[in-house]
């Protein structure tokens, strides 16, 4: 019944097929059935009595309402209502938010349903009278094909929403070209100083749950491989754009109406689906954990000679992977050591900012970047001058080790990273090290607990150093799933031992 009714409303707008759809107005079409209405349960229960208590009351039937599943999306109200009516003269009203009325109400059944054991729901959201607080509502769901007009109040929100830990999903239901450069222009008002990436096939989002590398887009058969693009807050994805349309899918039809729409197929579609609700589930304490404020230091605050300094490069990738980690880390050694440390870190631009005043660097990232040569040349000479350049691959993502071998190439052209052997002194500077504990997803390294790092010399001294797998993830004891990388003894026992080495070396 639901699915003849849907097509009632496919026979009533076939006629916009035959438009250009040049102008995003033709964008505006529903594009799946309201949900059906919940089944009401009846249970026996007490009634009021037909005679004047203290007479026993008879039994009635009464409704009992379903148990309330906890909310995790919230579908943000935004754009304009219209009202539209099938080949039987019945109404209905459409909003730009919510043209497939039941794409996130299917998605949560298939998740309950599936092997997950989790049971969420979703409710309407109103910016204008939302909190802002993640706790009350981890995930915000942008659906649409038109333009997002959003307030600067309503943009100051979501601002501060994702920098709390909250997460923002936006599905170009029908993969609008409107709807995805307004999203972008909206996130690049919101979040300037950040940029969109497109998430890496390695990265826990495609893993979670389903492996998904391969996908299918019915009107763009050229199209083999998922595209999610999105913002790291930290190392978890803030933000999610998804370029072609899913919540279709979700509701288990293709786009209706709209010829030259770009969605994934109602397979690559759930199979998405399930895997960002997973992931969103996964990784919200991972974002209320690094949204705790630390300590930075600026380059016009001289630190004291005697004091390490933690000094973070900056790079056009996503640089600043785990905010908070490395303070815990030199917490601990304050703490177990005499060796005075600043709890500042100072993040560094090589070739802008002096790095004569360090003797380490730290380096970090989750996919691609790219050194020019005024950078490269900084980096070069602070290794001569006896300085140690320490990498840490965040989440053990492969286009960032790529990138990592490419970059270290250029800075010194005859030296090859190689494995650290457990004989060398780094692994007894602090710590005396023997075996090492990874986290299970970091094949083979997991299985025989010998170490992954490697390492470049100059003057029979170690001087970059590189995890391939992420130490930092558990400095700060949080727990990453998917994440290849170290338990955290391990990951902690390294921090030391990589700093201590660096300062006695």
């Amino acid at each position: 019944m639901r699915q003849t009714l849907f097509s009632q409303f496919a026979l009533l707008l076939l006629f916009v097929l035959s438009f250009s759809f040049a102008d995003e107005k033709e964008w505006f079409v529903p594009l799946g059935m309201p949900p059906k209405a919940k089944p009401r349960r009846i249970s026996g229960g007490e009634g009021f009595p037909p005679l004047p208590l203290p007479v026993t009351p008879l039994r009635r039937s009464e409704r009992k309402r379903e148990p309330s599943s906890p909310k995790l999306f919230g579908k943000v109200i935004w754009g304009e209502t219209a009202t539209f009516q099938d080949d039987q003269g019945q109404s209905q009203k459409y909003a730009d938010w919510n043209l497939c009325p039941d794409d996130l109400g299917q998605l949560f059944r298939k998740v309950k349903q599936g092997n997950l054991g989790l049971d969420y729901s979703n409710d309407p959201l109103d910016l204008n009278s939302f909190s802002g607080s993640p706790e009350e509502m981890p995930v915000l769901f942008f659906s649409g094909t038109r333009t997002i007009r959003l307030g600067k109040t309503q943009l100051d929100l979501l601002r501060s929403y994702t920098l709390k830990g909250g997460m923002i999903v936006f599905d170009s239901i029908a993969g609008s070209p409107y709807f995805y450069a307004s999203a972008k222009k909206l996130l690049s008002d919101m979040l300037p100083e950040f940029s969109i990436r497109t998430i890496p096939l390695d990265h826990p989002l495609y893993r979670i749950v389903y492996s998904i590398n391969k996908i299918k887009i019915p009107k763009a058969p050229e199209v083999s491989a998922p595209l999610m693009e999105g913002i790291y807050i930290g190392c978890r994805i803030g933000v999610l754009l998804s370029p072609y349309g899913m919540g279709c899918g979700w509701d288990n039809h293709e786009v209706p109406h709209i010829e030259k729409a770009k969605y994934y197929d109602i397979d690559s579609a759930n199979r998405l689906g399930v895997n960002i609700v997973a992931y969103s589930v996964a990784y919200s304490h991972v974002g209320r954990t690094e949204a705790r404020s630390e300590l930075f230091g600026t380059l016009d605050e001289k630190p004291a000679t005697d004091e390490f300094v933690f000094a973070q490069i900056k790079h056009k990738g996503a640089w600043n992977v785990h905010p908070g980690s490395a303070i815990s880390l030199l917490t601990k050694i304050r703490q177990d050591t005499s060796i005075k440390v600043s709890l500042k870190r100072i993040p560094v631009s090589p070739g802008k900012d002096d790095l004569s005043s360090f003797t380490f660097l730290y380096l970090t990232g989750l996919d691609d970047f790219q050194w020019d040569e005024t950078e490269v040349k900084a980096i070069r000479n602070f290794l001569n001058a006896s300085g140690t350049l320490f990498i840490n691959n965040g989440l053990g993502m492969q286009t960032f080790d790529r990138a990592v071998r490419r970059e270290i190439q250029k800075v010194l052209p005859e030296g090859k990273l190689s494995i650290i052997p457990l004989s060398h002194p780094l692994y007894s500077s602090f710590f005396t090290i023997r075996e090492l504990d990874y986290t299970p997803e970091t094949t083979p390294w997991s299985k025989n607990r010998k170490p992954c790092l490697e390492g470049i010399g100059i003057a029979h001294d170690l001087r970059i150093l590189y995890s391939p797998v992420d130490m930092e993830a558990h400095w700060q004891g949080c727990d990453h799933v998917l994440c290849r990388g170290y338990q955290m003894q391990s990951a902690m026992q390294m921090g030391f031992n990589i700093i201590v080495y660096s300062l006695t070396h």
